[in-house]
């Protein structure tokens, strides 16, 4: 073979080996990195409406704690149920509640029948005291107290004259009935926006919402936002509990009571925007109350004044009216309030009297196992047909778990506790709503 052969084999043998070697190199590098991405999670993202979201548990936590520091981010449009689901906020909150549940019961073992029968009542610090206005608390308030340490105190524009004022009274209660009881009392007010805003018609310090009906068409965040609002001066004030939202869809045009308090005339939306509405409260420090179960939005009558009926049966208020307050409870809703409307379908005794409505709809049905508390008392749908001690005892037996404003609250405790004593009621059954409103009084702490 000649010099010039050698050298062409040479070279060709040179080409081939670097040839080979860039292919066993490359191949290296192909099979790193398929490696690397078969260790990768293939679940650990996927799309929501085109945004990308973690699916792991941290993520979803994550996502879940920051929901109320972004919420006034949120695009108008996305409906509550498309923001953080209900069920991984219930999860979250759940070890809060059993946690508190050795200390419930502590404190319940304390407790001698009638401080356990008092803490169910909520009243007004008028009919606390016997006076007829009542804008402090002073020393014939501190021995009322004493004497009946009730569960609630609810105030009305009456108690309202400044925001000073306002805080000292309630800064005053407050911090006695933790002194007497160990627990915070619960200081609610109707502040619902529009015609009803016990604070806002008294203070002009403090926004002054239009009724939420006139907001309907502006979406779920507004809802949220109206709600922050609210929750945010209330707070500031020194309440911890809100008689709002009115979860009523204002469906039946001749009805007068609710009207422009309702969120809407449509069931969905309502539902939408009271469930974004409950956030907004309760993300922000207030708890809310959902009312008026099993719907007032339907009646043609004020329940303030008398009988007020619904002929819809149990199937048709599951398909509309329960809409709305099945969507608060799954927002987190601690309280729901209990209207006097009569479902003549089940019964001709008002809904707040009605244990297939309280125990068999609200608790069983919707699953709800927060404080029911009744519609004021001293309404005439009730009080023109029960004395304050029978109608006491009906709603404990209907599964109510606090009295608001009976038109005799002494006698009302009076019957509640003889009621215990000759068998009517048992003491467990007292014992069992008062684990719920401890618990919502140690979350207020």
């Amino acid at each position: 073979m000649s010099r010039d052969s050698n050298k062409r084999a040479i070279s060709f043998l040179k080409g081939m080996i670097i040839f080979l070697v860039g292919i066993v190199v490359g191949l290296l590098l192909l099979t790193l990195v398929l490696n690397i991405s078969d260790k990768k999670d293939p679940t650990s993202e996927h799309e929501i409406n085109g945004d990308v979201v973690s699916s792991k548990t941290e993520a979803t936590t994550e996502m879940i704690t920051t929901e109320a520091a972004t919420a006034e981010q949120q695009p108008e449009q996305q409906p509550p149920a498309q923001a953080t689901p209900a069920e991984p906020v219930d999860e979250t909150e759940k070890p809060k509640n059993n946690a508190a549940g050795p200390e419930v019961e502590a404190m319940i073992s304390k407790m001698d029948l009638h401080q356990k029968v008092c803490q169910l009542f909520v009243v007004t610090p008028e009919s606390l005291t016997g006076f007829s206005q009542v804008t402090e608390f002073g020393d014939t308030s501190k021995s009322s107290f004493d004497a009946y340490p009730v569960g609630g105190l609810a105030y009305f524009s009456q108690n309202i004259e400044s925001e000073e004022q306002t805080k000292t009274m309630l800064a005053n209660t407050q911090s006695y009935a933790k002194e007497k009881t160990g627990l915070p009392v619960i200081l609610c007010v109707d502040e619902e926006g529009g015609g009803v805003a016990r604070c806002a018609d008294k203070l002009s310090s403090v926004p002054k919402l239009n009724p939420m009906f006139t907001y309907k068409d502006q979406g779920t965040q507004v809802a949220y936002d109206n709600a922050k609002t609210i929750a945010t001066y209330l707070k500031g004030l020194g309440f911890n509990l809100d008689c709002a939202p009115v979860a009523d869809t204002w469906s039946n045009a001749s009805n007068t009571v609710i009207g422009k308090r309702a969120y809407s005339d449509n069931f969905s939306q309502t539902a939408e925007l009271v469930g974004s509405a409950v956030k907004g409260y309760e993300e922000n420090g207030m708890k809310s109350t959902l009312k008026h179960f099993p719907g007032h939005g339907d009646t043609a009558t004020d329940s303030h004044t008398s009988t007020a009926t619904t002929s819809k049966t149990l199937d048709q208020l599951s398909k509309e009216e329960y809409l709305a307050f099945q969507s608060g409870i799954s927002s987190g809703c601690d309280v729901v309030m209990v209207g006097h409307i009569t479902v003549t379908s089940v019964s001709n005794e008002p809904a707040s009297v009605s244990k297939d409505i309280v125990t068999g709809e609200l608790r069983n049905k919707l699953g709800f196992d927060g404080v029911v508390i009744t519609d004021a008392l001293n309404m005439g749908a009730v009080s023109n047909n029960y004395s304050s001690g029978e109608l006491a005892v009906k709603c404990i037996q209907a599964g109510d778990d606090m009295l608001l404003m009976p038109s005799d609250f002494k006698a009302a405790v009076a019957a509640v506790e003889d009621a215990v004593k000759n068998g009517t009621i048992s003491e467990d059954r007292i014992d069992e709503s008062l684990r719920r409103i401890l618990t919502l009084k140690l979350e207020m702490q």
